[in-house]
């Protein structure tokens, strides 16, 4: 089981929005058959057959094992993942995309920023899944506490001549062999967590 998946499907970004499919997911982040899940969501077995047989369809839970018991054989299930992440590229044409207006100071084309990011990430994720290999990444996430709106801004302005010296010094367009890569650098305003 991963951590987190991302769905890239449209047909599975609707079936796992679903509220009954949702919590289902969310039980099955530990094995349990039909029977075992109708009892905690309080829905009939054969309800819930059904959800899960849908779920399987999309590969959003997998079969662990097959038991008998009586006359009948009970599945086990098990989430693909801990978590998922609904890329954007389920919206297809609609999906955010941050060259229709790139502006630095927008909260909207951060989001489409981010939206390109996890998309792109899950791309990545799912090749790699497929080739056996790992995706070499890097993040760094915190937290600063300015003092004003202007101190703000002046961090925002020497992060950016930073970042820039930085890619200026090992960016080389004649690599040979070489990979590139996108660098994505934010600043917001933090929300608490619940």
């Amino acid at each position: 089981m991963f951590d987190v998946a991302v769905i890239e499907d449209p047909a599975a970004a609707e079936i796992s929005l679903d509220p009954i499919r949702a919590r289902l997911l969310a039980e099955l982040a530990e094995p349990g058959s039909a029977t075992m899940l109708a009892a905690k969501v309080g829905l009939p077995r054969q309800k819930v057959n059904y959800h899960l047989r849908t779920l399987e369809q999309h590969g959003l839970v997998e079969l662990m094992e097959e038991r008998r018991k009586g006359n009948a054989i009970e599945r086990v299930m098990r989430a693909t993942a801990a978590s998922y992440v609904i890329s954007p590229a389920a919206l297809g044409a609609v999906q955010p995309d941050p060259s229709r207006a790139p502006d630095r100071l927008s909260a909207r084309w951060l989001l489409a920023v981010a939206s390109r990011l996890v998309r792109d990430v899950g791309v990545l994720i799912t090749g790699a899944a497929k080739a056996q290999k790992r995706v070499a990444t890097f993040a760094i996430d915190g937290t600063v506490r300015f003092s004003s709106a202007a101190d703000r801004a002046a961090f925002a302005e020497e992060l950016a001549n930073a970042v820039t010296t930085l890619v200026s010094k090992y960016h080389d367009e004649q690599a040979e062999g070489g990979r590139e890569h996108r660098i994505v650098v934010a600043v917001h305003p933090s929300v608490p967590e619940e």
